[in-house]
């Protein structure tokens, strides 16, 4: 099927109910900085990455504001030794937690709509209390970056540590990232987020005239990627498996944060066809009739019922934004049939087998789970079908331009 041409007919009556939430309910004036930002969250909260994947979607109408609003947000509540929490609203007690890894990228994102990268030289006056002042933008970016591997790399091995799964964003992937304020786990889903963000950063600064920045940025991203490749991969079960700081051996946990190494480009040839075809492809592990699992069908603590506590299910649901990095992954390294087949799948567990956009989905029965409705991240799968048949992807850090679909496919304006 083409997608470019067979475009259902009720898909923008879908859409406008998606663009009318994010303009009723998820743009919110943020009163500590004066201006509007951007959440998929009907609790009002707002986070670090799914503020990519979102900007991604608002990129589709030609919308780059919130790459700009909502990064200023978060790099206003740095402390001087460059840490951001990775929250704005500290609902959830995550006010510890660093920023993850992925604004460099969204401010790339909005270079490569608006043209300009004026605002990131603005220098900050003076913040909260304890916080950094006089900084421009760009240096708190820098500073953000340093903070993983001065202070999140207790061995100073390398490879910095999530404080826990919930840290991670895979919320309550226990067995794998521990618990809140353990910080043992030595992340592959951390270290591939970590050599992106370097590669986005490297382009900024090489945007901005900062050229000795750009190469060294670029040549931590690729010193990082050759501990990726010999610290997490396990080369008896063919699989990315995260690392124990404190006991120095392999988490031997299968989640589909073994995958993102794919996404950040970096996995040998010979090494990704086993990771694709022994795992991703399997289906007693990750290729379910809803891939792609969050976990492995094989884990012991695998699960696809509603999780009853706070956080959100990741031992086995499908998460779009995973499975949106993963088709990219899969065109990247010559798997086209694969990857449309992931793209029709995630289009039809989104569009079709569900009446509204939801959070997260049950991998083995298509339903949906999590907040209902959402308009955050999981709306990018309406646009997966349309980017295949046009071999675009807006994470290309290499300078493709942002082209807003909507406008461009569907005549739709946000």
């Amino acid at each position: 099927m083409c997608f470019v041409d067979h475009i259902p007919a009720n898909l923008i009556s879908r859409l406008q109910n998606v663009n009318t939430n994010i303009k009723e309910r998820g743009i919110k004036r943020f009163d500590r900085d004066g201006h509007d930002i951007v959440s998929g969250y009907s609790y009002g909260e707002f986070y670090d990455w799914d503020l990519y994947f979102e900007c991604i979607y608002l990129s589709y109408y030609g919308v780059a504001t919130f790459c700009q609003t909502n990064v200023k947000s978060f790099l206003k509540q740095q402390y001087v030794n460059g840490f951001v929490p990775r929250t704005l609203i500290g609902n959830h007690g995550m006010t510890f937690q660093h920023v993850k890894p992925f604004l460099a990228q969204t401010v790339w994102l909005g270079y490569q709509q608006s043209g300009t990268l004026e605002w990131i030289k603005e220098r900050e006056g003076l913040g909260y209390p304890y916080f950094s002042e006089h900084t421009s933008y760009y240096e708190k970016l820098k500073k953000s970056m340093d903070y993983w591997f001065w202070y999140q790399d207790y061995d100073k091995n390398g490879l910095p540590v999530w404080d826990s799964a919930d840290h991670s964003g895979m919320d309550n992937q226990d067995s794998r990232a521990g618990r809140i304020r353990e910080c043992f786990c030595e992340g592959v889903d951390l270290a591939s987020y970590l050599i992106r963000e370097m590669r986005a950063l490297a382009r900024i600064a090489e945007a901005l005239g900062h050229e000795e920045d750009a190469r060294t940025c670029r040549e931590h991203a690729i010193r990082l990627a050759d501990l990726v490749n010999s610290v997490f991969w396990d080369s008896q079960d063919g699989f990315y498996y995260d690392r124990h700081e404190v006991s120095g051996e392999r988490i031997s946990v299968k989640s589909v944060a073994g995958f993102t190494p794919l996404w950040a480009g970096i996995v040998p040839k010979e090494r990704a066809q086993r990771l694709i075809e022994e795992h991703l492809f399997n289906e007693q592990e990750f290729w379910l009739a809803y891939p792609v699992s969050g976990y492995a069908r094989t884990e012991p603590d695998y699960v696809q019922a509603p999780w009853p506590g706070p956080n959100c299910n990741w031992r086995g649901t499908t998460w779009i934004p995973l499975n949106y990095m993963i088709v990219h992954a899969l065109r990247d390294y010559g798997y086209q049939d694969k990857a449309r087949e992931l793209v029709e799948k995630t289009f039809d567990l989104v569009y079709r087998r569900n009446p509204v956009t939801r959070e997260y989905y049950n991998a083995e029965t298509g339903s949906g789970q999590g907040l209902d409705p959402f308009w955050g991240w999981s709306a990018l799968a309406y646009f997966m079908g349309l980017e295949y048949d046009l071999n675009y992807n807006p994470m290309d850090l290499d300078g493709t331009d942002v082209k807003p679909l909507a406008v461009d496919c569907l005549g739709m304006e946000f």
